[in-house]
């Protein structure tokens, strides 16, 4: 694990404690997590404004803590979005430091959790300046070499997403018999440089849906259930998101294992806030999907006492690095 060195609070901040929740504009009053948060932290004594990443007005000196909430817009914005939280981690503490906003940003990230051990959605990554024919061709072929991570298994339909994405912008769900369909995907995101994510469609999602194991100040907070999102034939996402259906769900033991096992294994000091959501494959066991350390909804409308608690540890984090400083 790399310990991540984060900016001792000025004079200023000092006398003035306030946390940013940092969003986007259009991305504002979709953040269904926003006002939950915004009056826990206030019932625990912040001062909490919701400023837009992107704002020049904004002198992030002003704030003793940054924590990103609903940077949703960054995905196509990427090397000004890394370039701002380095500027931003330099005039206060960001919660997020930017080495692992760098890390978690892009799904390669996936490289390093099936190196550490966990069970991973298989994916075949394909990186600009390649074949992509010849890429698509030995992903089709489902063999243990047409993969980068995960365990091959059988398939009729398969994934195609960008490897820096949010929202399932530019990810579509594909059959075998519509390649034609998903090559032209391929192409495009090559096209615009970027790299790219394929992976079998586990369809056992359709049915019950994804887990996401939600962690709040370290610890294991609650569950939930996340319904499928990418249907058969559906056009692609135009908003900042996918519309998810969302409800309560308690975590089985092999579940939270897993969650457990993929927390353990973020090479950085803990975040405020990690997402772990999971699928399950044909055999039904639990593999990881996606890591979310950067910008995840936390879903704290269907864990009461989540919020409360979440808030009390980001206002004792915060006094605790007046205290030292």
């Amino acid at each position: 694990m790399i310990d991540l060195i984060f900016r001792a609070p000025t004079e200023r901040q000092l006398q003035e404690p306030r946390i940013a929740l940092v969003t986007a504009r259009e991305a504002l009053e979709l953040d269904e997590d926003m006002p939950v948060l915004v009056e826990a932290l206030q019932e625990a004594g912040a001062a909490v404004e919701t400023p837009y990443w992107d704002d020049p007005a904004v002198d992030w000196a002003r704030y003793g803590a940054a924590l990103l909430r609903s940077t949703w817009d960054y995905a196509e914005r990427i090397d000004e979005f890394l370039a701002w939280c380095d500027r931003c981690a330099a005039g206060t503490r960001l919660l997020n430091h930017p080495q692992v906003v760098r890390w978690n940003t892009d799904k390669h990230y996936l490289v390093d959790l099936a190196r550490a051990g966990l069970p991973v959605v298989p994916t075949r990554f394909v990186e600009p300046g390649c074949d992509a024919g010849a890429e698509f061709a030995a992903f089709l072929r489902g063999d243990a070499s047409s993969l980068t991570v995960g365990e091959p298994c059988e398939f009729d339909e398969f994934v195609v997403k960008p490897a820096i994405g949010a929202g399932s912008r530019d990810a579509a769900r594909y059959r075998r018999s519509e390649s034609g369909r998903a090559l032209e995907h391929v192409d495009r995101l090559l096209a615009g440089g970027r790299s790219l994510l394929l992976q079998p469609y586990l369809s056992r999602v359709d049915e019950q849906g994804e887990t996401a194991v939600l962690y709040l100040g370290g610890e294991f907070s609650h569950s939930i259930r996340k319904g499928p999102l990418l249907g058969a034939g559906a056009a692609m996402v135009e908003g900042l998101f996918a519309p998810e259906e969302i409800r309560p769900r308690q975590a089985d033991q092999s579940e939270l294992e897993i969650a457990a096992a993929a927390y353990a294994a973020i090479p950085f000091a803990a975040s405020a806030y990690a997402r772990i959501d999971l699928l399950r494959d044909a055999r039904d066991a639990p593999v990881v999907l996606e890591l979310e350390l950067t910008e995840p909804s936390l879903f704290l409308a269907h864990a009461p006492r989540a919020a409360g608690s979440f808030a009390r540890h980001l206002v004792q984090r915060l006094r605790g690095s007046r205290e030292r400083a």
